[in-house]
């Protein structure tokens, strides 16, 4: 089994570290074992495009009431004698 030391530890992160240890019944050495067993075991979410995490942000607000303007006449052409 590896040992890992932690330096530089903030010591509002080490109280919280404590209290969270406290609530779960064990020693801060066995909550930082469950923390990173939860943290590194658990499935990475698949990656997404940004259009993806864009409709997702805004999948909610939609919806069938929801009326979008549309330009009145077609695009022209680009003048390029000019």
């Amino acid at each position: 089994m590896a040992t890992l030391t932690v330096r530089g530890l903030a010591a509002d992160l080490h109280a919280l570290l404590r209290i969270r240890a406290a609530r779960h019944g064990r020693s801060m050495e066995a909550e930082v074992r469950a923390i990173l067993e939860e943290q590194l075991r658990a499935p990475e979410p698949a990656a997404t495009g940004w259009g993806s995490r864009v409709h997702a942000r805004f999948a909610d607000i939609a919806g069938d009431d929801v009326e979008f303007a549309r330009a009145p006449d077609r695009p022209r052409a680009a003048d390029l004698d000019t």
